[in-house]
């Protein structure tokens, strides 16, 4: 007797359907490979991008390239039953040829840390393995419930420092409220500077950089501390006292790309900022970044 057809609503609102449970994935999103190798389902993913490189187990799995567009070809000879792509508008044509071609394909969009979790659940139903993916979920919950407690509130500064969150510096952009690294910085005790900005991101003036006095830059991409040397730069007091957070490898922009560590296992760290564990070993990783902004506050901060 044949099981009934799996279907759910992916993070564009289209409804994903598949005739049985999915075994040949190709998962074109770091944090969504991540979690399915977490759960012990490494053996029914086929295909990864090569930025798929946590958990270690991870990088046995057959890569297929980039994942904002993904190389169709290189996705199809993995003869998939289940597409996995970031939701955006650079994946949305390969959404369409791949569907067009019979391949379902479930597009979704971790922007939030609360995404992990709950696409931890809908990756259970796509594959019929909720009782390991939904441990994933619950797990990663805890540690976020742990990372937030009143232990680590005590250590956070009693005024929030104000950090800029520079995604590029030529032209200069900003990261805004819906960006999860500015979730990430809320969370470690800091402010973002730009934090009334409703998108991820939006071009700023240098000269409003200066008006609102950030303590620290925090550089999105490694690629924007080469324009902080000009000398327009220094107008910016964070950047003249070299008050400045240059990013660990992997760069927490790529999409779905961080993690939230609260585990005591360095080893088995659940998705959301891994960058900031690789500081602190087997602690706290936003606890860890938290103890940076308390001592990048200045005086008259």
């Amino acid at each position: 007797m044949s099981s009934a057809p799996i279907a759910v609503v992916d993070d564009a609102g289209d409804t994903v359907t598949l005739r049985a449970p999915a075994r040949r994935i190709v998962s074109l999103i770091p944090s969504t490979t991540e979690i399915l190798v977490t759960a012990g389902l490494e053996h029914r993913v086929v295909g990864r991008t090569a930025w798929c490189d946590w958990p270690a187990e991870a990088a046995r799995i057959p890569s297929v390239g980039d994942g904002m567009p993904p190389n169709l070809e290189a996705v199809l000879d993995r003869r998939p039953d289940l597409v996995l792509l970031y939701h955006g508008a650079a994946n949305s044509a390969a959404a369409a040829q791949l569907r067009a071609l019979g391949v379902p394909v479930a597009q979704l969009r971790a922007d939030r840390v609360a995404d992990i979790a709950r696409h931890a659940r809908l990756l259970g139903r796509l594959t019929a393995a909720s009782e390991p993916l939904d441990r994933v979920a619950r797990e990663f919950e805890r540690d976020l419930a742990d990372a937030s407690s009143s232990g680590m509130a005590s250590e956070l500064p009693l005024a929030r420092p104000s950090v800029l969150l520079l995604a590029w510096s030529e032209p200069i952009v900003a990261l805004g409220a819906t960006a999860f690294m500015s979730e990430l910085l809320e969370r470690a005790g800091g402010k973002n500077a730009f934090g009334e900005m409703a998108t991820a991101s939006a071009f700023v003036a240098l000269e409003t950089i200066v008006e609102r006095d950030p303590a620290a830059v925090f550089l999105a991409d490694a690629g924007a501390a080469r324009a902080l040397s000009r000398p327009e730069w220094r107008a910016v007091p964070a950047v003249r006292y070299r008050q400045v957070i240059t990013p660990l490898e992997p760069p927490l922009t790529r999409a779905g790309r961080y993690r939230f560590c609260a585990d005591a296992a360095a080893e088995n760290h659940y998705p959301a900022a891994r960058a900031f564990a690789q500081r602190g070993g087997p602690v706290d990783c936003v606890r860890v970044l938290a103890m940076d902004f308390r001592q990048l506050r200045r005086a008259n901060g």
